[in-house]
């Protein structure tokens, strides 16, 4: 196992009717400002339940922010922040809503000439402002970690900061029942391949944490399908088990002390960045052609995978790796997500504009190797084909 240091300081509130904890946790004195996306908060009641909740506070509201937030919708947030002395926001929404929250808040306090360094020079994050969430789409696990991406012209730039941690978050499975089958799949799906990033390397004899992510990627594996059903997709335990997944897949925990991965985000983020792809469906496109592509450099973990995820006992190690990743693009296809890149209308055409943007935001060297070339890239694209 590698060296690390793991701090997690979010309080989670997990469960039903969570919501009236927030005026406890956000300081009586505090102007809070709340942010969301499209409004769909008012619309399934969440919208209420916060107001209700913040009462006793000073607050205002700034809506709108996107799927994918962008930079300058969230730059019109700094108008209010100066005007009314906000000095704590609140994010209620999933994971773009609270992304989008980070980068208000680092930019509010950005100590230099121009908040956009923060993302395309990666300046560093000195002082922020501090952040609560009430999620209501369980999806990137941005409730209780410091990362954030956001977008400006088509392309998706990602920053973290141990600072941007929420200091608390609110986790009700009963607000994702108005979720769409689409926010369900891409949901769960996003969750899955968090997982994979941090588990699907090679091995550092970090036991804890691949069994950890075993269990969240086998969790993900029953439940998901199930909250797509019909006959289940009610059913607040499988909601509460798929929320509770997507928050523990990338709050750090599982990641400690092992390598990580994160090619099929980077190469993802171009097809968002370029054809406005679902982020959590240009990695179920992405994922199995990486696996394929670099099995030989991944082949102890992913036999791994193949018997410990999908108890697979085949003798010949091949047979399993293959299995596994055919089980794997069937589990995404039972959660209603595109494999290939012919799905979504991408062709060998566009392959080298996609690997010209790579270039261009210097994702020459991904992987946990740092071995993902242009080259490289060109190779698991033409394979997602």
């Amino acid at each position: 196992m590698l060296n690390f240091t793991f701090h997690s300081p979010t309080k989670i509130h997990f469960g039903e009717d969570q919501i009236n904890v927030i005026a406890d946790e956000i300081p009586a004195d505090a102007k809070v400002l709340l942010v969301y996306g499209g409004g769909s908060i008012k619309s399934n009641g969440v919208y209420d339940q916060v107001v209700d909740a913040l009462t006793d506070h000073t607050w205002f509201e700034f809506s709108g922010i996107e799927p994918n937030p962008s930079y300058d919708t969230l730059m019109k947030a700094q108008d209010i922040i100066k005007q009314q002395g906000i000095n704590y926001l609140l994010a209620v929404g999933g994971g773009s809503v609270i992304d989008g929250a980070k980068f208000i808040s680092a930019a509010a306090l950005f100590e230099g000439d121009d908040p956009w360094d923060i993302l395309i020079k990666q300046a560093p994050v000195k002082k922020v402002l501090p952040i609560g969430a009430v999620l209501t789409l369980p999806a990137t696990g941005s409730e209780s970690n410091g990362n954030s991406v956001v977008t400006r012209n088509g392309t998706k730039l990602p920053f973290s900061s141990g600072l941007l941690r929420p200091q608390f978050a609110v986790l009700d499975p009963k607000v994702t029942l108005s979720l769409s089958d689409r926010q369900i799949s891409n949901g769960v799906v996003d969750a899955f391949v968090h997982v994979i990033e941090q588990y699907l390397t090679y091995s550092v004899n970090g036991k804890v944490q691949d069994r950890f992510a075993e269990g969240l990627l086998q969790t993900l594996i029953e439940e998901g399908p199930k909250a797509l059903n019909a006959e289940t997709k009610d059913d607040l335990a499988i909601r509460g088990n798929i929320m509770w997944s997507a928050t523990m897949a990338l709050n750090g925990l599982i990641g400690a002390g092992v390598p990580q991965d994160w090619s099929t985000h980077m190469i993802g983020h171009e097809l968002t960045g370029g054809f406005g792809i679902d982020h959590a469906r240009t990695l179920s496109i992405i994922l199995p052609a990486v696996m394929k592509v670099k099995r030989t450099e991944k082949h102890e973990k992913l036999v791994q995978f193949a018997e410990r995820v999908w108890q697979l006992t085949d003798s010949d190690d091949t047979v399993k790796i293959d299995k596994a990743i055919a089980l794997t693009e069937d589990f995404f296809k039972r959660m209603d997500v595109p494999i290939r890149l012919s799905e979504v209308g991408i062709t060998q055409d566009n392959v080298e504009g996609l690997l010209e943007k790579l270039q261009q935001h210097g994702m020459t060297a991904l992987g946990e190797h740092g071995d993902i070339s242009i080259d490289v890239s060109r190779k698991i694209l033409e394979q997602a084909l």
